[in-house]
């Protein structure tokens, strides 16, 4: 996991273009997405955190979005509520 605030924009596109950043969160929120999300964009860039995968973000614990990711957030949610 890497936080918006600790590296430059210019590495953060060379990141994203090398396949080393796939998914975008919220720290406060912990919620992950994919980069392109109307909501990962209007968030706090202090509160944005990357991630090069889906099982990254969710081995810190990080929930799917309900907006970009309907599918995967479904399934979380069923687990979830079933605990």
């Amino acid at each position: 996991m890497e936080r918006h605030i600790e590296i430059s924009d210019s590495v953060l596109r060379s990141k994203i273009r090398s396949g080393k950043i796939n998914f975008g969160g919220n720290k406060k929120l912990k919620i992950y997405g994919l980069l392109n999300c109307f909501s990962g964009k209007s968030m706090k860039r202090e509160n944005r955190v990357f991630f090069i995968s889906e099982n990254e973000a969710l081995e810190n614990k990080y929930r799917p979005c309900g907006h970009c990711l309907k599918k995967e957030y479904k399934i979380w949610k069923k687990e979830y509520t079933q605990e």
